[in-house]
């Protein structure tokens, strides 16, 4: 139960909004904050092509033997790629973009910054209630629906 006909919300929860209302990001629809599901659909997919088209047939490595050779791919197309378009390959295909907090694409060190904390992972699985990681708070970049 949402609300009663008076519009009143139950007192046994807190109202906190959709994410990113708190950002003056609209509820649905283009611009508004990518969900999980596609954030994880263009994770999967940056990390398949990092690993399988770049280093395996590319540069013809063993992931297997160099471990790190497919981290450092991921993080050098996420620099390069947000950097100058504000989305990788997995990005375009799952129909999200990295945005600025002022709605246009980041550049320069919010990106280099985003990068790095993302290539650790850990902060990437620390969000709040925007479904913003440490990764864009830090970065003050926020994904969003294209």
């Amino acid at each position: 139960m949402d609300a009663d006909l008076a519009g009143r919300r139950p007192r046994r929860g807190v109202d906190l909004g959709y994410p990113g209302e708190r950002l003056g990001l609209p509820q649905e629809g283009s611009g508004s904050v990518a969900g999980w599901g596609r954030r994880i659909g263009a994770l999967v997919i940056d990390w398949m092509i990092c690993t399988w088209v770049v280093v395996q047939l590319l540069l013809r490595m063993n992931p297997a033997e160099s471990p790190w050779a497919p981290a450092l791919v991921f993080a050098v197309q996420y620099l390069l790629l947000v950097g100058f378009m504000g989305q990788t390959f997995g990005h375009r295909l799952m129909g999200v973009r990295v945005a600025a907090m002022d709605g246009r694409d980041p550049r320069g060190m919010p990106v280099l910054v985003r990068t790095v904390l993302l290539s650790l992972a850990v902060p990437a699985v620390i969000w709040d209630r925007d479904h913003r990681g440490v990764h864009d708070r830090v970065s003050n970049t926020v994904v969003v629906r294209m």
